[in-house]
Order: structure tokens, then C-alpha cells, then sequence
């Protein structure tokens, strides 16, 4: 039973957040002040939001500039900056169509509707499930934390929304399932599991999924709130998996820490939202979208795609090293581009708090044993040099 009394005084905030003991009043490109002045190396990215690290000069200048023009407009009329960058998007992704939203869980839920909505009108299915994967996650409104196939999420929030099937991640069971399987409309797909433990998919198995998808006239979304722009070194991660996604969401690093998501879709799925069937009143907003079309032009005009794959495989090869020398403390290290894992033995969160409170430097965790390191694209040698360093010395004091 939950404690409702406390001797502590209230905070007038909600606690749906484990935070930890800082609080962080300014940033710049990999660094964070917290405000007592104590500066720190930002491995986090704001939860791999911040792609660019923090307040980057080419965002910022743009952003000035539209706070003085406009803030805000009604989707009931078109918005230029908008329509940019969803060209823009279309060009990147090879998709047809997008629509805009505030987050990567909005992103999802349209993504769900969308499926649900072409099942009816196109395919004439009544009835029909979407297939998610063991240890997924797809975000916490109601139609995603159901999509998210882990308990600890769920837990607490039933009765659960119908049409939800989930199925084992990399596995060939999945497919003999998936292949027998007469009711499924879609299958909603992270290329690499974040939250559930910093899993890449495995190449012949995605292969193999989508060619039962294909076959089967399935939809496939990929999820790539969290890898998508650039994380995985190239802008989406199923480009490296040679995918052609039915839909594909995209959130986080959009906007460079501007809240903005989108749903970007084939012609053939993407017609059937039309007017009144779904809506977003900040979605798409000249201030977001002007976020949006200035952090893709930064990674064009600073080749940033190539830094990435440049500094992740350096980290990876640095943090490789460190297995080796602690092959006690640390398991696995996996991950593509700069969405790194690292398994350890012991609880993850001890390293956090040591690297954190001993070293100044930040990262999170991804379940009990493992460290997510997600650091902006751009950050440099001597910046992961320093990461690891920090580590090694924490692992070796173990």
C-alpha cells in the first residue's frame, strides 16, 4: 500500500520522477552547471534529446529570431515552417507524409491510430492486434504503456487497452508466430531496445520480419523516437537494416530539446487521417518546427552523421578496452552509433551515483545492470577520453 503521509514537506511537483540530488540551471554543449556551480560532463543528452549537446549556437539563432515573428498558430491554417520541415523529413525518410505532435509517446499513439484506422477503411478489418516485443517501450499514455511489453510500466494502470500482442524480440519464434498469425494489422518495432536494455535488433532477423510483414500485407512502424536523427549514425537507424517502413516516429532530438514529434508515414497509410480524424493543437507550431528545420540543417552543414559514427566507434573501442581490463565488472558492451550499453555485474545505478558525485560526469541506466550512454553527436575525444577515465577509476575502486 502506497504511504501517503510523509514527514517531509510536500513538493508542490508530482514524484513521478527517481531524481537524482542535482539541480541542473544551465548547459552548453556537452557540459551542465548545477546550481551551486558544479559543472559536469553530460553524457545523458537529455535522454538522447540533446543530439547537437545543449543550447546549440545555429538552434539558438534561429529560435531568437521566431520568438520575435510568432509562437504559436492554429493547425486550421498552414504553417509554413511546418510544411519545411516535413519536406524535409519526407526527403530524409523516403516516406510520403507528415503529421506533427509535442512527443515521442504522441508520436506512437498516432502511429497506433493510424494503423487502426487504415485496418478499417483499407483492409476492411474489423478486428486485429498490433505485435510489440518483449522489453520494448513506446511511451506512457494508456494505448502505448500498453504497447510497451513490460510489466513494471503497466503495473497499476488497468484495465489495459485491447489489441496488444507481444511477441519475443529476436527470436525465431517470433516470426513462426507472426507468420501464423491471421489478425495482426501491424507491428510496432524498435531497431534498437533502449529502455529495455540497449539491444540492437539482429540484422537476419529483421529481414526475416519484414518479410513476413511484406507477405502478409502487415504494416510496419518503427519506432525511432529515441535513435531516430542521427543517434545510430546514420539519420534513421533502419536505414542500416535496409527497411522500408510502413510509418515511421520520430520525437527526442527533433527539436533539440524544443518538444516536438511526428509520425511520418507511406501515402497509402497516411491518407486515411484526414480532416477530423486526428489533431494536436501545439503540434507542429512555428517554434518547435523552426527547431526542427534548424537542427537538420546543422547536421547537414556540420556533417555531424559522420562525428557520430566517428566518436561511437571510438568510445565503443575505448569502452571494449575497459572490458578487458575489468572483465569482472563489466559484461557486454553493445549499442550502434552513440546509444551505448554497457552490462555490468552489479547494480548499474552504483556507478551512476559514483561517477556522478566522485568524477562530474553523467549517465543513466537502462534496467538494473546495464549504463546507457548516450552523449551528443558531437562531442569530442578529449570528452570521451575524460568518460573514460572516470570509469575506469570507479570500476577499479570496486
Amino acid at each position: 500500500m502506497l504511504n501517503m503521509e510523509s514527514a517531509e514537506k510536500l513538493s508542490p511537483v508530482m514524484s513521478a520522477y527517481g531524481r537524482f540530488p542535482i539541480t541542473v540551471v544551465k548547459g552548453k554543449g556537452s557540459y551542465v552547471w548545477d546550481s551551486e556551480g558544479k559543472k559536469y560532463l553530460d553524457f545523458t543528452a537529455g535522454i538522447a534529446v540533446l543530439a547537437l549537446g545543449h543550447v546549440p549556437d545555429a538552434v539558438e539563432e534561429a529560435l531568437q529570431k521566431q520568438l520575435g515573428t510568432l509562437w504559436h498558430c492554429s493547425n486550421l491554417y498552414h504553417i509554413a515552417s511546418q510544411e519545411k520541415l516535413a519536406a524535409m523529413l519526407t526527403e530524409l525518410s523516403g516516406c510520403d507524409q507528415v503529421f506533427f505532435c509535442n512527443s515521442g509517446a504522441e508520436a506512437n499513439e498516432g502511429a497506433i491510430k493510424l494503423a487502426r484506422r487504415y485496418a478499417h477503411l483499407i483492409q476492411k478489418k474489423e478486428q486485429g492486434h498490433i505485435v510489440t516485443f518483449d522489453h520494448s517501450f513506446h511511451g506512457r499514455t494508456m494505448a502505448t504503456l500498453t504497447a510497451t511489453a513490460q510489466e513494471k510500466i503497466q503495473k497499476g494502470f488497468g484495465p489495459l487497452v485491447s489489441g496488444f500482442k507481444y511477441l519475443p524480440y529476436n527470436s525465431d519464434e517470433a516470426i513462426q508466430t507472426l507468420s501464423k498469425d491471421k489478425d495482426c494489422i501491424a507491428v510496432m518495432l524498435e531497431m534498437v531496445q533502449g529502455e529495455g536494455g540497449v539491444i540492437p535488433a539482429d540484422e537476419a532477423w529483421v529481414k526475416k520480419l519484414d518479410q513476413v510483414c511484406r507477405e502478409k500485407e502487415i504494416l510496419l512502424i518503427v519506432d525511432e523516437v529515441q535513435t531516430g536523427i542521427g543517434r545510430t549514425g546514420t539519420m534513421f537507424a533502419y536505414e542500416q537494416y535496409g527497411l522500408k517502413p510502413d510509418v515511421v516516429t520520430v520525437a527526442k532530438a527533433l527539436g533539440s530539446g524544443i518538444p516536438i514529434g511526428a509520425v511520418l508515414a507511406k501515402k497509402k497509410v497516411s491518407q486515411v487521417f484526414t480532416p477530423g480524424t486526428h489533431g494536436s493543437t501545439f503540434g507542429g507550431n512555428p517554434f518547435s518546427t523552426t527547431a526542427g528545420i534548424a537542427t537538420l540543417e546543422a547536421f547537414k552543414k556540420q556533417n555531424v552523421l559522420a562525428q557520430c559514427k566517428a566518436n561511437g566507434t571510438y568510445l565503443k573501442r575505448q569502452l571494449h578496452a575497459l572490458k578487458e581490463k575489468h572483465p569482472l565488472q563489466i559484461k557486454d558492451v553493445r549499442g550502434k552509433g552513440l546509444i551505448i550499453g554497457v552490462e555490468t555485474a552489479d547494480p548499474a545505478i552504483d556507478t551512476v551515483t559514483r561517477l556522478r558525485e566522485e568524477h562530474q560526469v553523467l549517465v543513466l541506466t537502462a534496467g538494473e545492470k546495464v549504463l546507457r550512454i548516450l552523449p551528443p553527436l558531437n562531442t569530442d575525444k578529449n570528452e570521451i577520453d575524460r568518460f573514460i577515465q572516470a570509469l575506469d577509476t570507479v570500476l577499479s575502486n570496486q
